[in-house]
């Protein structure tokens, strides 16, 4: 199979017994072996080989995890900037599971900084894991939004569609949030009614990946579609259209006369277009 979607992976020890343990969490950041992500223009830094960078700790404010035993920290940097999808090119896709925790949970933080009960000013507890209220005792933890990501097929092509903002001659897979109430399965056949205007059946799910913008769950799912006659919501995308296995394949291999430009490598929308063509 191809290789497991960029961000996902298990990442370093993220050591969830300790986080309940203020008193060993302060002697892990004085420990000499002890590291802080440092960071740069809002978002977790890198050095020149792609690699997270590290500096002594100077502002333990979350907890990460420990590496090999080595405990690992990171302040509440400041929002990312624009600079996020440049980045991700130059990541190491070993690092990136640990760059999408620190920038999701540091956004967390940055967004939370008051009661959603009552409104008072709350605190970080449990390794940055958490916050609580001082006034009223509430606890509120990160929020993981769900998102459904989705081939629909129909006689071997495979429906994508491209979005305004997506780079000239970008196709990417259809994909929405999972609404209050709403199962995966129901997600996926309402995403596609909505946008192309098609019925679908036997949806499955094939991989998932945290996206660290801010904090989505993307759940890769396939379908197949009940017919090929498209109604596109123009609201939502540009354009649609059908494609075979010889164009997604022409396309993945990066041909400079494929028929679109594919999604970049940490998406996975790409990974899903891998693995569809490996089938």
């Amino acid at each position: 199979m191809p290789p497991e979607p960029f961000f996902s992976g298990a990442g370093l020890d993220r050591a969830d017994l300790l986080r309940s343990e203020p008193d060993r969490l302060a002697e892990l950041a004085r420990d000499p072996a002890a590291r802080e992500l440092a960071w740069a223009d809002g978002l977790p830094g890198l050095d020149a080989a792609g690699r997270l960078a590290w500096r002594e700790v100077r502002d333990p404010a979350l907890f990460l995890g420990l590496d090999k035993g080595s405990p690992r920290f990171s302040p509440i940097a400041e929002s990312a900037s624009a600079a996020a999808w440049a980045l991700l090119g130059q990541l190491d896709p070993e690092d990136a599971p640990l760059f999408a925790a620190a920038l999701s949970l540091a956004g967390w933080h940055r967004r939370h900084d008051f009661c959603a009960a009552c409104g008072h000013a709350s605190a970080i507890v449990r390794g940055g894991w958490s916050r609580r209220c001082e006034a009223c005792g509430s606890e509120h933890f990160p929020r993981v939004d769900p998102v459904v990501i989705m081939l629909a097929e129909h006689d071997g092509r495979l429906l994508l569609g491209r979005q305004p903002h997506y780079p000239p001659g970008r196709y990417s897979a259809l994909a929405g949030f999972v609404e209050v109430g709403e199962t995966i399965e129901a997600a996926v056949a309402r995403e596609l009614m909505e946008e192309a205007g098609i019925a679908i059946t036997d949806v499955r799910y094939l991989a998932s990946q945290p996206w660290p913008f801010p904090s989505s769950l993307m759940i890769g799912c396939t379908a197949q579609a009940l017919g090929d006659a498209l109604t596109i919501d123009r609201t939502e995308l540009e354009d649609a259209r059908w494609f075979s296995r010889d164009d997604v394949a022409r396309a993945v291999s990066g041909e400079a006369d494929a028929p679109f430009l594919p999604p970049p490598r940490w998406a996975i929308a790409r990974t899903l277009l891998e693995r569809w063509l490996a089938a």
